[in-house]
């Protein structure tokens, strides 16, 4: 058997650096000489062929994992903090999207400007794609945030909290797209739809579909909420199993 291990053979955690086979595991406690075979080889943490393993409850176990170690106050403050988040979403979800209530809020104002970013990134691919932009920035930026918590920190929480803000995206877009084929809405210039640009009467227009306007923004709606709903339970689960993980390292502490 080696004289160091980098996973625990019993409960699988992984140490930020290699413990010698005579220290215990700092997540289940066993003592790994004891436990009968070798562990298996361990590849580096930002290696991410092995995080999207093949097969999908390998994928999903991944995606559930707490951090490798957290302070208290850290584990304690995201609890905190994904309380006051799931109070605000609920807020935000009882806008009524028909008449465009969310853009009263300061989530809008949050992502009123990087709509606009995205039209200006977009610009050099032509018209289309311009107009299109906006709406596309504003899902892409959190949803590249979140893939980057998950494939650079390691960090699922904060993962989960890049897809609560794209979920918060799509509710903010349904009353524009509702809005397209009976323009009521005061958008930025001081014009409704009928008076200057709109980006989704052009896109629906477009996709042929302006006469479906008000299903599109039923249907982004509900994507947007069912998406917050999954967002907020990924954050609650992954916060449970980081408390088990200091339950059982506080334990360890004890007997010590």
């Amino acid at each position: 058997m080696p004289d160091t291990y980098t996973q625990c053979p019993k409960c699988n955690f992984k140490p930020l650096k290699s413990l010698p086979v005579s220290e215990p595991c700092p997540s289940c406690g066993i003592y790994v000489f004891k436990w009968g075979k070798a562990p298996r080889p361990l590849s580096p943490i930002n290696t991410s062929d092995e995080f999207f393993a093949d097969g999908t409850g390998g994928i999903f176990a991944s995606l559930l994992q707490p951090m490798e170690k957290i302070e208290s106050i850290t584990f304690y403050s995201r609890c905190l903090g994904l309380f006051l988040l799931v109070v605000w979403s609920f807020y935000l979800a009882a806008y009524d999207y028909r008449y465009g209530e969310i853009f009263g809020s300061f989530m809008h104002n949050i992502l009123l400007p990087i709509h606009e970013a995205g039209h200006v990134l977009f610009m050099p691919f032509g018209e289309f794609m311009t107009i299109i932009g906006g709406s596309l920035f504003q899902l892409a930026l959190p949803i590249g945030i979140c893939v980057a918590f998950i494939r650079v920190n390691r960090d699922n929480f904060g993962a989960a909290i890049g897809l609560w803000w794209a979920s918060i995206s799509l509710l903010d877009l349904s009353p524009y797209v509702y809005d397209a084929l009976q323009p009521q809405l005061i958008l930025l210039g001081g014009y409704t739809g009928e008076d200057g640009p709109h980006d989704w009467i052009y896109l629906l227009t477009w996709f042929g579909q302006l006469h479906n306007a008000q299903r599109w923004g039923t249907f982004v709606y509900g994507l947007g909420f069912l998406l917050m709903l999954a967002a907020l339970v990924w954050g609650a689960l992954i916060l449970w199993a980081q408390r088990n993980q200091l339950a059982t390292s506080e334990n360890r502490l004890k007997r010590q």
